[in-house]
Protein backbone atom coordinates (compact mmCIF):
# COMPACT_ATOMS: atom_id res chain seq x y z
CA UNK A 1 0.00 0.00 0.00
CA UNK A 2 1.81 3.30 -0.83
CA UNK A 3 1.41 6.76 0.18
CA UNK A 4 1.68 8.04 -3.05
CA UNK A 5 -1.46 8.24 -4.36
CA UNK A 6 -3.09 5.37 -6.40
CA UNK A 7 0.24 4.18 -8.42
CA UNK A 8 0.41 0.79 -6.01
CA UNK A 9 1.94 -0.79 -8.87
CA UNK A 10 1.04 -4.39 -10.57
CA UNK A 11 2.33 -6.11 -13.47
CA UNK A 12 -0.60 -6.77 -15.03
CA UNK A 13 -1.70 -3.67 -15.45
CA UNK A 14 0.00 -1.31 -18.33
CA UNK A 15 1.71 2.05 -16.02
CA UNK A 16 0.83 5.16 -17.23
CA UNK A 17 3.67 7.36 -16.86
CA UNK A 18 2.18 11.22 -17.24
CA UNK A 19 -1.30 12.62 -16.03
CA UNK A 20 -3.32 11.26 -13.49
CA UNK A 21 -4.30 7.34 -13.34
CA UNK A 22 -7.72 6.84 -15.62
CA UNK A 23 -10.39 4.65 -13.28
CA UNK A 24 -13.46 2.94 -13.84
CA UNK A 25 -16.26 2.61 -11.07
CA UNK A 26 -18.30 -0.31 -10.95
CA UNK A 27 -21.38 -0.61 -7.98
CA UNK A 28 -23.92 -3.44 -7.30
CA UNK A 29 -27.45 -2.75 -6.93
CA UNK A 30 -28.55 -5.50 -4.19
CA UNK A 31 -31.17 -6.56 -2.62
CA UNK A 32 -32.71 -3.23 -0.69
CA UNK A 33 -30.90 -0.86 -2.50
CA UNK A 34 -31.87 1.75 -5.30
CA UNK A 35 -30.65 2.76 -8.45
CA UNK A 36 -30.18 6.28 -6.87
CA UNK A 37 -28.80 5.23 -3.94
CA UNK A 38 -25.93 3.66 -5.78
CA UNK A 39 -25.40 6.40 -8.06
CA UNK A 40 -25.32 8.60 -5.06
CA UNK A 41 -22.69 6.31 -3.16
CA UNK A 42 -20.77 6.04 -6.95
CA UNK A 43 -20.48 9.93 -6.64
CA UNK A 44 -19.00 9.43 -3.62
CA UNK A 45 -16.67 7.26 -5.05
CA UNK A 46 -15.57 9.44 -7.67
CA UNK A 47 -14.85 12.36 -4.95
CA UNK A 48 -12.50 9.60 -2.95
CA UNK A 49 -10.68 8.79 -6.42
CA UNK A 50 -10.12 12.43 -7.42
CA UNK A 51 -9.14 12.77 -3.92
CA UNK A 52 -6.66 10.19 -4.97
CA UNK A 53 -5.45 11.33 -7.85
CA UNK A 54 -7.51 9.44 -10.21
CA UNK A 55 -9.49 10.53 -13.01
CA UNK A 56 -13.27 8.96 -13.33
CA UNK A 57 -14.10 8.26 -17.35
CA UNK A 58 -16.83 5.32 -16.62
CA UNK A 59 -19.33 3.80 -14.33
CA UNK A 60 -21.29 0.22 -14.55
CA UNK A 61 -23.66 -0.59 -12.15
CA UNK A 62 -24.78 -3.87 -12.28
CA UNK A 63 -28.41 -5.35 -10.07
CA UNK A 64 -28.03 -8.69 -8.92
CA UNK A 65 -29.71 -10.49 -5.62
CA UNK A 66 -25.91 -11.18 -3.71
CA UNK A 67 -22.61 -10.16 -4.91
CA UNK A 68 -20.81 -13.45 -7.10
CA UNK A 69 -18.63 -15.07 -4.59
CA UNK A 70 -15.66 -15.25 -6.96
CA UNK A 71 -16.38 -12.54 -9.24
CA UNK A 72 -18.45 -9.74 -7.66
CA UNK A 73 -20.67 -8.84 -10.98
CA UNK A 74 -21.33 -11.26 -13.41
CA UNK A 75 -20.32 -12.58 -15.98
CA UNK A 76 -21.41 -10.84 -18.99
CA UNK A 77 -20.69 -7.39 -17.01
CA UNK A 78 -17.15 -8.57 -16.56
CA UNK A 79 -16.67 -8.98 -19.85
CA UNK A 80 -18.25 -5.59 -20.97
CA UNK A 81 -15.68 -4.02 -18.27
CA UNK A 82 -12.84 -6.17 -20.10
CA UNK A 83 -13.49 -4.39 -23.09
CA UNK A 84 -14.13 -1.23 -22.29
CA UNK A 85 -11.10 -1.18 -20.06
CA UNK A 86 -8.55 -2.16 -22.93
CA UNK A 87 -10.21 -0.11 -25.72
CA UNK A 88 -9.68 3.10 -23.29
CA UNK A 89 -6.61 2.31 -22.13
CA UNK A 90 -7.94 2.31 -18.87
CA UNK A 91 -5.71 1.92 -15.80
CA UNK A 92 -7.46 0.41 -12.70
CA UNK A 93 -11.23 -0.54 -11.57
CA UNK A 94 -12.40 0.86 -8.66
CA UNK A 95 -15.60 -1.33 -6.32
CA UNK A 96 -17.52 0.68 -4.27
CA UNK A 97 -17.60 -2.43 -2.13
CA UNK A 98 -14.73 -4.57 -0.09
CA UNK A 99 -13.58 -7.43 -2.37
CA UNK A 100 -11.78 -10.68 -0.67
CA UNK A 101 -8.36 -11.63 -1.79
CA UNK A 102 -9.77 -14.26 -4.43
CA UNK A 103 -11.79 -11.57 -5.40
CA UNK A 104 -9.38 -9.29 -6.27
CA UNK A 105 -6.80 -12.03 -7.91
CA UNK A 106 -9.79 -13.18 -10.12
CA UNK A 107 -10.53 -10.36 -11.00
CA UNK A 108 -6.71 -8.69 -11.95
CA UNK A 109 -6.62 -12.17 -13.87
CA UNK A 110 -9.75 -11.21 -16.11
CA UNK A 111 -9.18 -7.72 -16.40
CA UNK A 112 -5.71 -7.54 -16.45
CA UNK A 113 -6.06 -4.10 -14.68
CA UNK A 114 -5.40 -2.67 -11.20
CA UNK A 115 -8.33 -3.65 -8.75
CA UNK A 116 -8.73 -1.47 -6.28
CA UNK A 117 -12.42 -1.75 -3.60
CA UNK A 118 -13.44 1.08 -1.67
CA UNK A 119 -11.59 0.25 1.76
CA UNK A 120 -8.07 -0.11 -0.45
CA UNK A 121 -8.85 3.74 -1.59
CA UNK A 122 -9.57 4.73 1.75
CA UNK A 123 -6.74 3.62 3.36
CA UNK A 124 -4.68 4.74 0.22
CA UNK A 125 -5.83 8.61 0.83
CA UNK A 126 -5.18 8.18 4.72
CA UNK A 127 -1.43 6.91 3.97
CA UNK A 128 -1.09 10.42 1.38
CA UNK A 129 -2.39 12.52 4.01
CA UNK A 130 -0.93 11.04 7.28
CA UNK A 131 1.55 13.60 8.33
CA UNK A 132 2.37 12.80 12.12
CA UNK A 133 4.05 9.77 13.57
CA UNK A 134 0.56 8.83 15.21
CA UNK A 135 -1.53 9.25 11.95
CA UNK A 136 1.15 7.65 10.28
CA UNK A 137 0.89 4.34 12.50
CA UNK A 138 -2.98 3.82 12.76
CA UNK A 139 -2.90 3.92 8.88
CA UNK A 140 -0.65 1.64 8.56
CA UNK A 141 -2.53 -0.66 11.17
CA UNK A 142 -5.60 -0.09 9.38
CA UNK A 143 -3.81 -1.64 6.77
CA UNK A 144 -2.15 -4.53 8.10
CA UNK A 145 -5.75 -5.14 9.67
CA UNK A 146 -7.09 -5.29 6.39
CA UNK A 147 -4.48 -7.41 4.73
CA UNK A 148 -4.44 -10.28 7.09
CA UNK A 149 -7.43 -11.93 6.25
CA UNK A 150 -7.10 -11.35 2.23
CA UNK A 151 -3.51 -13.25 2.18
CA UNK A 152 -4.68 -16.42 1.29
CA UNK A 153 -6.95 -14.77 -1.39
CA UNK A 154 -3.91 -13.64 -2.86
CA UNK A 155 -1.68 -16.35 -2.68
CA UNK A 156 -4.37 -18.23 -5.33
CA UNK A 157 -1.52 -18.44 -8.00
CA UNK A 158 0.09 -20.74 -6.03
CA UNK A 159 -3.10 -23.71 -7.00
CA UNK A 160 -1.40 -23.92 -10.80
CA UNK A 161 1.40 -25.78 -8.83
CA UNK A 162 -1.13 -28.06 -6.85
CA UNK A 163 -0.13 -30.96 -9.11
CA UNK A 164 3.61 -30.84 -9.01
CA UNK A 165 6.10 -32.78 -6.51
CA UNK A 166 7.44 -30.75 -3.43
CA UNK A 167 5.50 -27.56 -4.52
CA UNK A 168 2.47 -27.27 -2.59
CA UNK A 169 4.45 -27.46 1.28
CA UNK A 170 6.62 -24.47 0.22
CA UNK A 171 4.02 -22.55 -0.63
CA UNK A 172 1.86 -23.35 2.42
CA UNK A 173 5.28 -22.16 4.35
CA UNK A 174 5.54 -19.01 2.33
CA UNK A 175 1.90 -17.79 3.28
CA UNK A 176 2.61 -18.79 6.63
CA UNK A 177 5.19 -16.72 6.88
CA UNK A 178 3.93 -13.99 5.18
CA UNK A 179 1.17 -14.08 7.75
CA UNK A 180 3.63 -14.00 10.62
CA UNK A 181 4.75 -10.99 9.91
CA UNK A 182 2.28 -9.21 9.65
CA UNK A 183 0.65 -10.23 12.75
CA UNK A 184 3.98 -9.19 14.24
CA UNK A 185 3.73 -5.94 12.55
CA UNK A 186 0.18 -5.77 13.98
CA UNK A 187 1.43 -6.14 17.27
CA UNK A 188 4.08 -3.92 17.11
CA UNK A 189 2.16 -1.06 15.58
CA UNK A 190 -0.86 -1.47 18.60
CA UNK A 191 2.38 -1.07 21.04
CA UNK A 192 3.89 1.91 19.60
CA UNK A 193 -0.40 3.16 19.21
CA UNK A 194 -0.71 2.75 23.07
CA UNK A 195 2.77 4.37 23.84
CA UNK A 196 1.10 7.37 21.76
CA UNK A 197 -2.04 7.31 23.60
CA UNK A 198 -0.47 7.19 26.66
CA UNK A 199 1.56 10.03 25.90
CA UNK A 200 -1.74 12.21 25.02
CA UNK A 201 -3.50 11.21 28.05
CA UNK A 202 -0.70 12.83 29.83
CA UNK A 203 -1.04 15.99 27.53
CA UNK A 204 -4.61 16.21 27.69
CA UNK A 205 -4.60 15.73 31.29
CA UNK A 206 -1.72 18.77 31.76
CA UNK A 207 -4.41 20.98 29.72
CA UNK A 208 -6.52 21.30 33.03
CA UNK A 209 -10.17 21.32 33.72
CA UNK A 210 -10.77 23.86 30.19
CA UNK A 211 -14.37 22.71 28.89
CA UNK A 212 -13.00 21.04 25.60
CA UNK A 213 -15.43 21.87 22.16
CA UNK A 214 -14.84 18.74 19.13
CA UNK A 215 -16.01 20.09 15.59
CA UNK A 216 -17.36 16.83 14.38
CA UNK A 217 -18.68 15.75 10.64
CA UNK A 218 -19.09 14.40 7.47
CA UNK A 219 -15.54 15.05 5.33
CA UNK A 220 -15.40 18.12 3.41
CA UNK A 221 -18.27 19.89 5.26
CA UNK A 222 -16.11 22.92 6.00
CA UNK A 223 -15.30 21.80 9.96
CA UNK A 224 -11.41 23.01 9.09
CA UNK A 225 -12.55 26.74 8.18
CA UNK A 226 -14.76 27.07 10.46
CA UNK A 227 -12.41 26.08 13.20
CA UNK A 228 -10.38 29.14 11.72
CA UNK A 229 -13.01 31.61 11.82
CA UNK A 230 -13.36 30.72 15.58
CA UNK A 231 -9.96 30.13 16.71
CA UNK A 232 -8.25 32.33 14.52
CA UNK A 233 -5.82 30.46 14.19
CA UNK A 234 -4.33 28.69 10.34
CA UNK A 235 -5.52 24.85 9.86
CA UNK A 236 -5.44 23.80 6.80
CA UNK A 237 -8.39 23.20 4.63
CA UNK A 238 -8.99 21.78 1.26
CA UNK A 239 -12.07 20.81 -0.64
CA UNK A 240 -11.06 17.12 -0.66
CA UNK A 241 -12.40 14.20 1.20
CA UNK A 242 -10.33 13.87 4.48
CA UNK A 243 -7.67 16.74 4.24
CA UNK A 244 -7.25 16.81 7.39
CA UNK A 245 -6.32 13.54 9.74
CA UNK A 246 -4.69 14.38 13.01
CA UNK A 247 -6.59 16.25 15.68
CA UNK A 248 -6.11 19.99 15.68
CA UNK A 249 -6.44 21.78 19.13
CA UNK A 250 -6.36 25.63 19.93
CA UNK A 251 -7.26 27.50 23.02
CA UNK A 252 -9.40 29.86 22.45
CA UNK A 253 -10.48 33.03 24.90
CA UNK A 254 -14.42 34.67 24.46
CA UNK A 255 -14.95 37.36 26.95
CA UNK A 256 -12.47 36.22 29.37
CA UNK A 257 -13.84 32.39 29.18
CA UNK A 258 -11.02 30.32 27.66
CA UNK A 259 -12.29 26.80 26.33
CA UNK A 260 -10.11 23.95 23.97
CA UNK A 261 -11.26 23.84 20.21
CA UNK A 262 -10.42 21.11 18.26
CA UNK A 263 -11.15 20.07 14.63
CA UNK A 264 -11.22 15.99 13.92
CA UNK A 265 -11.12 13.85 10.98
CA UNK A 266 -14.08 13.65 8.47
CA UNK A 267 -16.53 10.55 9.18
CA UNK A 268 -17.50 8.75 5.72
CA UNK A 269 -20.04 5.96 5.47
CA UNK A 270 -18.75 2.64 4.64
CA UNK A 271 -15.58 3.67 6.48
CA UNK A 272 -13.35 0.46 7.16
CA UNK A 273 -13.61 -1.30 10.18
CA UNK A 274 -10.48 -1.12 10.80
CA UNK A 275 -9.42 2.55 10.12
CA UNK A 276 -12.23 3.07 13.15
CA UNK A 277 -10.62 0.74 15.30
CA UNK A 278 -6.96 2.13 14.44
CA UNK A 279 -8.17 6.07 14.93
CA UNK A 280 -9.99 5.00 18.46
CA UNK A 281 -7.18 7.34 19.92
CA UNK A 282 -7.62 10.25 17.95
CA UNK A 283 -11.34 10.11 18.36
CA UNK A 284 -11.18 10.24 22.11
CA UNK A 285 -10.87 13.96 21.91
CA UNK A 286 -14.22 13.27 20.50
CA UNK A 287 -15.37 11.19 23.37
CA UNK A 288 -14.17 13.41 25.80
CA UNK A 289 -15.07 16.20 24.94
CA UNK A 290 -17.71 18.61 26.74
CA UNK A 291 -20.02 19.57 23.76
CA UNK A 292 -20.02 19.07 20.31
CA UNK A 293 -20.16 20.86 17.08
CA UNK A 294 -21.94 18.68 14.93
CA UNK A 295 -21.38 20.72 11.13
CA UNK A 296 -22.99 19.89 8.60
CA UNK A 297 -22.88 20.54 4.56
CA UNK A 298 -26.51 21.85 4.02
CA UNK A 299 -25.78 22.02 0.11
CA UNK A 300 -24.84 18.43 -0.46
CA UNK A 301 -27.87 16.72 -1.84
CA UNK A 302 -27.46 13.89 0.41
CA UNK A 303 -26.55 16.21 3.72
CA UNK A 304 -29.31 14.16 5.92
CA UNK A 305 -27.72 10.78 4.80
CA UNK A 306 -24.47 12.63 5.87
CA UNK A 307 -26.06 13.69 9.43
CA UNK A 308 -27.30 10.00 9.99
CA UNK A 309 -23.63 8.64 9.38
CA UNK A 310 -22.09 11.01 11.46
CA UNK A 311 -24.78 10.46 14.37
CA UNK A 312 -24.42 6.52 13.96
CA UNK A 313 -20.00 6.88 14.21
CA UNK A 314 -20.40 9.11 17.55
CA UNK A 315 -23.04 6.35 18.55
CA UNK A 316 -20.11 3.59 18.15
CA UNK A 317 -17.34 5.19 19.60
CA UNK A 318 -19.08 6.04 22.70
CA UNK A 319 -19.99 9.49 22.39
CA UNK A 320 -24.02 9.86 21.22
CA UNK A 321 -24.99 11.23 24.20
CA UNK A 322 -22.32 14.44 24.17
CA UNK A 323 -24.45 17.75 24.08
CA UNK A 324 -24.69 18.65 20.54
CA UNK A 325 -25.23 22.41 18.48
CA UNK A 326 -25.75 21.22 14.89
CA UNK A 327 -24.05 23.61 12.75
CA UNK A 328 -25.52 23.57 9.23
CA UNK A 329 -22.75 25.26 6.95
CA UNK A 330 -22.03 26.43 3.75
CA UNK A 331 -26.02 28.39 3.06
CA UNK A 332 -24.10 30.21 0.47
CA UNK A 333 -23.53 27.48 -1.67
CA UNK A 334 -27.16 26.33 -0.57
CA UNK A 335 -29.28 29.50 -2.02
CA UNK A 336 -26.58 29.33 -5.20
CA UNK A 337 -28.08 25.63 -5.94
CA UNK A 338 -31.55 26.32 -4.79
CA UNK A 339 -32.72 30.02 -5.68
CA UNK A 340 -33.17 31.60 -8.85
CA UNK A 341 -31.18 34.90 -9.63
CA UNK A 342 -34.71 36.45 -10.29
CA UNK A 343 -36.13 35.11 -6.58
CA UNK A 344 -37.22 38.33 -4.41
CA UNK A 345 -36.37 39.53 -1.23
CA UNK A 346 -39.28 38.74 0.30
CA UNK A 347 -40.08 35.40 -0.75
CA UNK A 348 -36.20 33.86 -0.66
CA UNK A 349 -36.46 35.14 3.42
CA UNK A 350 -39.68 33.50 3.46
CA UNK A 351 -38.43 30.24 2.20
CA UNK A 352 -35.56 30.58 4.54
CA UNK A 353 -37.52 31.44 7.68
CA UNK A 354 -39.48 27.87 6.64
CA UNK A 355 -36.31 26.15 5.97
CA UNK A 356 -34.91 27.32 9.58
CA UNK A 357 -38.29 26.12 10.99
CA UNK A 358 -38.22 22.44 9.52
CA UNK A 359 -34.66 22.03 11.12
CA UNK A 360 -35.75 23.32 14.30
CA UNK A 361 -38.43 21.03 14.16
CA UNK A 362 -36.24 18.22 13.41
CA UNK A 363 -33.03 18.90 15.44
CA UNK A 364 -34.06 20.99 18.60
CA UNK A 365 -33.22 24.75 19.60
CA UNK A 366 -29.41 23.86 19.66
CA UNK A 367 -29.11 24.33 15.83
CA UNK A 368 -27.63 27.47 13.68
CA UNK A 369 -27.57 28.08 9.65
CA UNK A 370 -24.13 29.50 8.61
CA UNK A 371 -21.26 30.03 5.93
CA UNK A 372 -17.94 29.83 7.09
CA UNK A 373 -17.08 30.89 4.25
CA UNK A 374 -18.53 34.47 4.39
CA UNK A 375 -18.95 34.58 8.11
CA UNK A 376 -22.95 34.92 7.83
CA UNK A 377 -24.51 33.08 11.36
CA UNK A 378 -21.00 32.87 12.85
CA UNK A 379 -22.29 35.57 15.25
CA UNK A 380 -25.60 33.58 16.47
CA UNK A 381 -23.08 30.11 17.10
CA UNK A 382 -21.04 32.20 19.11
CA UNK A 383 -23.41 33.62 20.99
CA UNK A 384 -25.26 30.04 21.69
CA UNK A 385 -21.45 28.33 21.96
CA UNK A 386 -20.73 30.82 24.80
CA UNK A 387 -24.13 29.99 26.76
CA UNK A 388 -23.04 26.66 26.45
CA UNK A 389 -19.41 27.04 27.68
CA UNK A 390 -20.25 29.12 30.63
CA UNK A 391 -23.08 26.55 31.50
CA UNK A 392 -20.65 23.84 32.13
CA UNK A 393 -18.50 25.95 33.93
CA UNK A 394 -21.05 26.41 36.51
CA UNK A 395 -21.82 23.56 36.79
CA UNK A 396 -18.17 22.06 36.83
CA UNK A 397 -16.92 24.94 39.09
CA UNK A 398 -20.32 25.78 41.39
CA UNK A 399 -18.58 27.12 44.47
CA UNK A 400 -16.05 29.11 42.70
CA UNK A 401 -16.76 32.81 41.65
CA UNK A 402 -15.58 33.32 38.29
CA UNK A 403 -16.52 37.15 36.11
CA UNK A 404 -17.73 34.35 33.35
Amino acid sequence: MSGQGLNIGDAKGKARTTGPERAVLVGLITTGQTESQVEEYLDELEFLAHTAGAESVKRFTQKLPQPDARTFIGKGKLEEIAQYVEDRDIDLVIFDDDLSGKQVHILEEALKRKIVDRSTLILDIFAARAQTAQAKTQVELAQMQYLLPRLRGLWTHLERQRGGIGMRGPGEKEIETDRRIVRDKIARLKGELEKIDRQNVTQRKSRGELVRVALVGYTNVGKSTLMNLLSKSDVFAENKLFATLDTTVRKVVWEAMPFLLSDTVGFIRKLPHHLVESFKSTLDEVRESDLLLHVIDMAHPQYEDHLRTVTQTLLDIGASEKPVIYVFNKMDAYRSLHFDALLDEPTRLEIEAELRETLHSRHGENMVILSAKTSEGVPELRSMMTEAIRNIYEIRYPYQTRKW
